[in-house]
């Protein structure tokens, strides 16, 4: 009896930290959690390795609030680098207050932090959690309401948060704040006066803005390498012909942009890198828009056209000649100028198009 006891110590203490040394990089994190309470063993081998502890995923769970206190209260979290709380209940500004007023919790390695649909937070909640955050990279505060449908209403955060962000995390290159309604030219300030590195900007439905404001962040912020402008219908050529600038864009959602002219285009397309770009609905495009596109972006792998009247077969052929090597994405459904299609023919105008709507 005494040996058996001997041989499992023996296997507890030397196989186990082995065994979940291998399989806990492969484990999602709630498993790893779940297997901390199998024995001791499996416990200190599990919060022996720091990598699994980098990540903080509370998304889509109940009592995400106390969760989070009670996670950042533990020392394995000290080297968190991602915090999700996307779609997290029962969360709000008096959780992320209490971490600021416990003191000695400072999140120096964080670098992502998703509070996409945290509806509950406000400016306080903003202002609070991102002065934990020192070094924060990319923040996502896209919020999404319905239990059927998209819609965007972030109302509950304003300018003073965009002050707040600029204020405690000076090294933000990733800022996304879709369905922020109430963020104004103000903001827009704040972030192009703060954010000379910004790679990624998401400013959807962010409907108060107007070409005064993010003029500011197209000049200054010419490092944007992904920019989604979806649903911001009142901005002009004013600013389209200054997002052909941005010598690093890779992606560009202009979805809705019912302003956007030919003349907005051609500049856009001055953007060579350019490898998505979405058009549906910029109703006044025509022909001589998409040529130009065509002959300026040649690395295009995503195009849509959804919903444009005003081009034709025309602009198809500029876009075999052109982007037929990178193309695999490709929608012109509703485009009545362009005449129905079959799959084969579309393959060989796009040899790689993979992806392809067309009208019926």
């Amino acid at each position: 009896m005494a040996a058996a006891a001997a041989a499992d110590e023996a296997w507890c203490r030397e196989t186990v930290p082995r065994v979940m040394e291998l399989v806990s990089p492969r484990l999602p994190q709630r498993d790893a959690c779940a297997l901390l309470a199998v024995s001791p063993w499996c416990h200190r081998a599990l919060v022996a390795n720091p990598k699994l502890w980098e990540v903080l995923d509370l998304h889509e769970l109940k009592k995400a609030g106390d969760r989070l206190i009670s996670a950042l209260s533990l020392a394995r979290y000290c080297h968190l680098k991602v915090v999700n709380l996307e779609f997290a209940q029962d969360i709000d500004d008096r959780h992320f207050l209490h971490l600021k007023e416990m003191g000695g919790i400072v999140l120096e390695e964080l670098e992502f932090m998703n509070l996409n649909a945290c509806q509950k937070i406000s400016d306080k909640g903003i202002e609070a959690v991102t002065s934990l955050c020192p070094n924060l990279r990319a923040l996502s505060i896209y919020w999404i309401v319905g239990s059927n449908r998209y819609t965007f209403s972030c109302v509950r955060l304003k300018d003073a948060s965009i002050g707040h962000i600029v204020k405690n995390c000076k090294q933000i290159m990733d800022l996304n704040l879709s369905g922020c309604k109430n963020i104004s030219d103000k903001g827009m300030h704040l972030v192009a006066d703060n954010y000379q590195g910004l790679r990624k900007l998401d400013i959807t439905r962010c409907i108060k803005l107007t070409d005064d404001g993010f003029q500011e962040v197209l000049q200054q912020c010419s490092a944007l390498e992904s920019l989604n402008l979806y649903a911001l219908s009142s901005l002009t050529d004013k600013v389209y012909t200054k997002i052909g600038y941005l010598a690093n864009l890779m992606f560009l959602d202009l979805c809705g942009a019912q302003n956007l002219t030919d003349d907005g285009l051609a500049c856009i397309s001055r953007c060579g890198g350019l490898k998505y770009l979405n058009l549906t609905w910029c109703v006044r495009v025509t022909d001589v828009g998409v040529v130009a596109i065509a002959e300026g972006c040649r690395s295009l792998e995503l195009l849509s056209l959804f919903g444009i009247l005003g081009v034709t077969d025309a602009c198809l052929e500029a876009l075999s000649k052109s982007c037929s090597d990178g193309l695999t994405t490709l929608d012109v459904n509703g485009c009545t100028g362009i005449k129905r299609r079959s799959q084969d023919d579309l393959i060989q105008l796009f040899p790689r198009l993979c992806c392809f709507k067309v009208h019926s």
